[in-house]
């Protein structure tokens, strides 16, 4: 079952970073009508949240800046940015990274039980599957949002 689990992060992983690698500069950066973000904090958003879920991000791991929390979690807004905010090309270098580290995690720690279900997830393989899910929806609204900011561009 981790082998397929790694696969399928492989795979979603990899067209999450195609498509963020193929944004021109000037598109990540504009939040169209309707929407509450920007391409540029989707990306950071699902590298962090990823970071959360498969490390216990800010408790047991070091690897991410510790600011990525104010300016990509839940409830955060581009518009209130402030500080040193990573590009694009800085955010999609990370997630390359991370993907990396999230297929050296031991095959034993996904039958893990979690110490408190969180989102209905009991163990740490329910959680990487809900991390999963979480960058598919993300890259969703993403090709959504591109496709409106050209069509209002052009």
């Amino acid at each position: 079952m981790s082998e397929l689990l790694f696969k399928h992060f492989e795979l979603t992983r990899g067209k999450f970073v195609n498509f963020a690698g193929d944004l021109e500069e000037g598109i990540a950066s504009i939040q169209p009508n309707g929407f509450n973000n920007t391409l540029h904090w989707h990306v950071g958003h699902v590298l962090t949240v990823a970071e959360q879920f498969m490390f216990g991000f800010p408790k047991k791991t070091t690897q991410l800046p510790a600011n990525y929390m104010q300016l990509f979690a839940t409830g955060t807004s581009p518009a209130a940015w402030e500080g040193d905010i990573p590009s694009v090309q800085e955010l999609i270098i990370q997630l390359q990274d991370q993907l990396a580290r999230i297929k050296e995690i031991p095959v034993e720690s996904f039958n893990q039980r979690l110490k408190t279900p969180f989102l209905g997830q009991e163990t740490f393989g329910e959680l990487a599957n809900f991390a999963l899910f979480h960058e598919g929806i993300h890259l969703g609204q993403m090709q959504a949002m591109k496709r409106i900011i050209k069509a209002n561009v052009n």
